[in-house]
């Protein structure tokens, strides 16, 4: 905070003292940008992530090459048939009738093309109790679970005339619209609850309706105006379909907490009888750069997942790291501006019987009884509390050593609750491996030259002789794009492990030595469970880049910003504490099933493959929001003339109030993702709330204090030789509220600041 009548000096400071005193200039500024942000990225459009953006590996390559070629393969769809009791053959003259009906059926609609007789393709089951009615859904691919209705009522028509079957269909097409009626709404009520229980718990922190509002609503207009931003960003990085979700619940959780600290100090500052500029001056200086620190600190986390090499994954990140940037910039500019013009207004549509920050008491301070009393106990036995407090975290830690991460199948992710995973199993069960073939695309000079030819025929009799699959193989030939899809159900089917293998055996026996000998051929093997593996290798390969990015950026922005070199390390050793506990809790419960059955995740036994690296960066973004508030409010203390603990006990309790009810309103909404009924949906919320609540207590309430407390002086140690670095500390301390007794230490004698 700058001295009386001079301005304040950081960027957060130059920026909440212009705001305040151009205060409509700064709204219209802000509404303006919102504005504007909306309308280029809706004239923009927005790019879609597609599957040649995904992975650097065979997946992409084969997308790649079906997309130069302008082929867009249909959406494949098959019907299942079988006896319900085994006293049909498929051969049998009713079975037979029964399929000329369903093809009948589907061709009526209008909505198929290829459909093909299970006769004809020789897809009949080994035991001769099943076939398979296959067809392609007419048009765009990816729209074609919305036209695939007519086709599903068609087949259920021919299932009512003959009881003695079981007549099913599934398809890419058909579990699209089955999934997106089951938890697309599911979906919809997540993302729409979380606004309101924000909301809810900010009128309880707050008392007040119009202080609750300003979170709510920077947050808001954050989210709209990032909506804008990434359709104009994915025209340089397609964005992904989970983008959306994650951007809404980064935006929402660090709008709210930007808009909490900064408005919680202001409402500090008018409480210890200050005039309202110089409670907004004072706000900006503080709480206002610590917003700064913390929003690179959480974007440059955000963009440790643009090394990933995966699309979704990276879009994810730059969503995530355009809606901090725009909500740490709403919170240091239009917000100083809205506190100026609102004036005491702030306090408007009080609302009785809630539990509110008082003002007024405590010496106007707002610390909370409750952690003055626990900070007690920490204080007076700092080692004591400091072992408890982290064997009890590397307890919670331990089940993580033996985590095992996958990608699920359908009955991990959806469990027995739609018809149409019970359909996926009989039919992987029946066909091996038919509900997710191999896809081995071959490009060649020409497609139709026999030694090609030769080629083909020689993989689809090794494929099947290497007991990789146990067919039937298909080809399907586009000869003016020289391409060839071959189709291979792979040995292992819904059992990814096995399926693995027998993609492992395509790939590094049958291709060698069949396509391989072929000059300038292509022949990259696609398909689902070769994503799988293309995605679970690839992610494996980013963690230690990724991991490695994020941490040692937060270390140098912690050492700039707090120029300790004791602060940097314990930031990183506490937050990588709160994350391991995380993992814990998620292998505990999801993998090892202790407590399951209470959150209806019974059975899964994994964790879902792109999980921890997801967590480890959201956490360790958003726990730097807490770890930059409280030691700044120490460290704040400490230039103010506190002893070490005096700061430690300041810093703590006056910021306990804010993160607690930013902490409650995260582990709200996160466990409200908890609630969904996909199983990786479940985890991320349960695993994110999980976090963010070890996090605010056991970190900050107990750890952190307990370290500075066993550290003394030692937490402001900056060797010499790194004085040539940048100081982007915070310059002057605030000036203290009236009545303290400065440059005092814990046994009341004068102590210099050394800071």
């Amino acid at each position: 905070m700058g001295r009386a009548g001079g301005g304040p000096r950081g960027i957060a400071a130059r920026a909440g003292g212009w705001s305040a005193q151009h205060r409509w200039a700064a709204v219209g500024i802000w509404v303006l940008f919102v504005l504007l942000a909306m309308v280029a990225g809706s004239a923009a459009g927005r790019v879609e992530l597609s599957e040649s953006d995904q992975l650097s590996g065979e997946t992409t390559q084969a997308a790649r090459i079906a997309k130069e070629a302008g082929i867009d393969e249909p959406a494949g769809e098959s019907v299942l048939m079988q006896a319900r009791d085994g006293s049909v053959k498929a051969t049998d003259p009713a079975f037979r009738k029964a399929v000329d009906e369903v093809m009948k059926a589907v061709e009526d609609t209008g909505e198929v093309s290829a459909v093909t007789s299970p006769y004809d393709s020789k897809s009949l089951s080994r035991d001769g109790f099943s076939a398979l009615v296959q067809f392609d859904v007419r048009g765009d691919p990816e729209t074609a679970h919305e036209r695939i209705e007519p086709v599903l009522d068609a087949v259920a028509g021919v299932q009512d005339r003959h009881k003695e079957l079981r007549i099913e269909q599934i398809g890419g097409a058909s579990m699209g619209k089955t999934f997106e009626e089951a938890f697309g709404k599911d979906f919809q009520r997540a993302e729409y609850s979380a606004v309101p229980v924000a909301l809810g718990i900010l009128l309880i922190a707050f008392g007040a309706l119009v202080a609750a509002l300003l979170p709510v609503l920077l947050a808001i207009t954050a989210i709209m105006a990032t909506m804008g931003l990434m359709g104009l960003a994915s025209h340089l990085m397609p964005m992904g379909d989970s983008a959306n979700s994650v951007m809404l619940l980064v935006g929402l959780a660090v709008g709210v907490d930007y808009c909490l600290f900064y408005l919680r100090r202001e409402r500090e500052e008018r409480a210890a009888g200050r005039d309202g500029r110089t409670a907004i001056l004072i706000a900006a200086a503080t709480s206002g750069r610590a917003i700064v620190v913390s929003g690179v600190t959480v974007c440059v986390a955000m963009a440790g997942m643009l090394f990933t090499g995966i699309g979704e994954f990276e879009s994810m990140g730059l969503a995530s790291l355009i809606v901090v940037a725009v909500a740490m910039a709403g919170s240091v500019t239009v917000l100083p501006a809205l506190l100026s013009l609102l004036g005491e207004r702030v306090e408007k549509g009080r609302i009785p019987f809630l539990n509110r920050i008082k003002r007024g008491k405590n010496g106007g301070n707002g610390e909370s009884r409750v952690w003055t009393r626990v900070l007690g106990g920490v204080l007076k036995r700092p080692l004591v509390s400091l072992l408890v407090a982290t064997g009890a975290l590397v307890a919670i830690a331990l089940p993580a050593v033996g985590m095992k991460t996958q990608n699920f199948t359908l009955d991990q992710e959806f469990g027995d609750s739609l018809p149409i995973v019970a359909t996926y199993d009989r039919l992987n069960e029946a066909f091996p491996g038919g509900a997710d073939p191999a896809e081995v695309v071959v490009k060649a000079d020409d497609i139709n030259a026999a030694p090609v030819q030769q080629a083909i025929a020689d993989f689809r009799e090794r494929a099947v002789s290497s007991g990789a699959s146990q067919g039937p193989v298909e080809v399907v030939k586009h000869d003016a794009e020289n391409l060839a899809f071959v189709y291979v159900p792979l040995v292992g089917g819904s059992d990814q492990d096995k399926a693995e293998k027998s993609l492992t055996v395509l790939r590094d026996e049958v291709r060698p030595a069949t396509l391989g000998k072929v000059d300038g051929l292509e022949a990259p093997i696609t398909g689902q469970v070769a994503g799988s593996k293309d995605f679970n290798d690839q992610m494996a390969g980013a963690v230690a880049p990724v991991f490695a990015f994020v941490v040692v950026f937060a270390f140098g922005l912690m050492l700039l910003s707090f120029r300790s070199l004791t602060i940097a390390v314990t930031s990183i050793v506490l937050n990588l504490l709160s994350v391991g506990a995380a993992y814990g809790i998620l292998t505990a419960v999801f993998q090892h099933g202790w407590g399951a059955s209470l959150i209806g995740a019974e059975g899964v036994g994994a964790i879902i493959s792109w999980l921890p690296l997801f967590l480890f960066v959201i956490l360790f973004g958003l726990s730097m929001d807490y770890h930059v508030f409280v030691v700044s409010r120490i460290r704040e203390a400490k230039l103010q003339g506190r002893g070490t603990r005096e700061a430690i006990t300041h810093g703590v309790v006056t910021t306990a109030g804010v993160v607690t009810s930013a902490a409650v309103i995260m582990v709200a909404v996160f466990a409200i993702f908890g609630t969904l009924s996909m199983q990786s949906m479940k985890q991320m919320g349960i695993g994110l709330a999980a976090a963010v609540l070890i996090d605010a207590t056991v970190i900050r309430g107990v750890l952190l204090p307990a370290v500075m407390a066993l550290l003394g002086e030692r937490n402001w140690y900056f060797p010499k030789w790194l004085n040539w670095l940048p100081d982007l500390s915070h310059e002057e301390p605030a000036p203290p509220v009236a009545g303290r007794a400065p440059h005092r230490d814990d046994d009341g004698h004068r102590e210099p600041v050394r800071v």
